[in-house]
């Protein structure tokens, strides 16, 4: 049978790549420690796994969650009230998704024809550019570069570019390059979305991941964002509920409808026994929050630390569960490092370039392991180097 065209080079070869290197690896005997997997290994808090198991009791959320319980939406609005200052209408402008990244697939094709650009960065977040794929666009990279603290240069993009582009994504914290961004670069964001006619939509999955007093902003706090723009935010990091699969949208009202009323056609809704889980978090102790992130941020001290004292020296990210880190030097590409140290050290490691071609002479390094792993895995990777150094 005939794939169609869209599904053509939608897998990345790189991270199939990896784990086929893997598990030789492991086959030889030796237990790899998986630093390249972006999934949260901690828990959730008690009491959220409490509302799910009295949810689950509940034989009336058993139904199809078509509309979403309204005391979610309230939640949602109040948490945004409280964490970022934003106001939103919970009927209009908050839209609950099966996990953030079920909006980020969708949300191109309702508003991508056919050869439509849209601007993604590079590197960036493989469901991005997978969206627009499915839905027939063109993806106009914008490179993410250290000199530029990992933020587009918006006045580089050639004009006809920006007056032909419909979309605009923009992810900070973020994943992979574990930059950040400020109010200034939100404002020039804005201007430019509006001089241009281009919708924006930013993902800010990892804001509560923060570390050394840092906070992350919503684009949506900046003047005029809820104009050209919505954001997406997921429960998965900050509450620990990626397998729950439960995030949301929020801001202008006119795309959140019509993001609406495309998933009113593709799906049924987020179980109701979930959305009870959602709303113990937004609305229950958030002290759980805060001790996430001062367990990413031990073991990002562990890592990077550790690492630096073995000679490979890389920045120290203020948010996010990823460090982006530059390869040591005696090595060609970032697939040859990844693939020296798996085999040498049992650490596996993202090759930057899985996240697009300015990611080449990267890693991504993922902080998802208890700190006496994280341990165990910088032990390893110094040997490995000082070996190598000794060749």
């Amino acid at each position: 049978m005939r794939l169609s065209g869209r599904l053509k080079g939608l897998e990345s070869g790189i991270f199939n790549d990896m784990e086929e290197r893997k598990k030789k690896v492991e086959a030889g005997g030796l237990k790899v420690i998986n630093l390249g997997v972006g999934t949260p290994d901690r828990p959730p808090a008690p009491h959220v796994i409490e509302a799910l198991h009295r949810a689950l009791d509940n034989r009336e959320n058993y139904r199809y969650p078509l509309n979403g319980k309204p005391d979610l939406y309230r939640a949602v609005a109040g948490w945004y009230r409280r964490r970022f200052g934003v106001d939103l209408d919970p009927e209009s402008e908050i839209l609950v998704l099966m996990g953030s990244q079920d909006g980020l697939a969708h949300i191109a094709m309702a508003y991508l024809d056919q050869g439509d650009i849209a601007l993604v960065p590079d590197p960036g977040y493989p469901i991005y550019a997978f969206g627009i794929t499915l839905a027939g666009g063109e993806i106009y990279p914008l490179p993410l570069l250290k000199e530029n603290n990992f933020l587009p240069l918006l006045d580089s993009i050639p004009e006809e570019v920006a007056q032909k582009a419909r979309m605009m994504w923009v992810n900070y914290p973020n994943n992979p390059v574990a930059a950040v961004a400020d109010r200034e670069f939100y404002h020039k964001v804005v201007e430019f979305a509006r001089k241009n006619d281009i919708l924006v939509c930013h993902d800010v999955a990892y804001s509560e991941l923060c570390y050394d007093g840092f906070k992350p902003m919503s684009f949506l706090e900046v003047e005029g964002a809820r104009e050209v723009g919505i954001e997406f935010y997921s429960l998965s990091k900050t509450y620990n509920l990626a397998g729950c699969r439960i995030g949301f949208a929020v801001g202008n009202r006119e795309v959140i409808g019509t993001l609406r009323r495309l998933k009113s056609n593709v799906d049924f809704g987020v179980f109701f026994a979930v959305q009870e889980a959602g709303i113990a978090a937004l609305e229950g102790p958030q002290e759980c929050v805060e001790e996430n992130a001062r367990a990413y941020q031990r073991r990002r001290d562990i890592l990077v630390e550790g690492l630096a004292a073995a000679g490979w020296h890389m920045p120290k990210p203020k948010a996010s569960m990823f460090v982006w880190a530059p390869i040591p030097g005696g090595y060609k590409t970032s697939m040859d490092f990844c693939t020296d140290m798996l085999e040498r050290a049992g650490v596996l490691f993202i090759p930057g370039n899985a996240f697009g071609a300015m990611g080449e002479g990267y890693v991504r390094i993922g902080l998802v392991q208890e700190e006496d792993i994280m341990r165990e895995a910088v032990e390893r990777v110094a040997k490995a180097l000082k070996q190598r150094s000794g060749l």
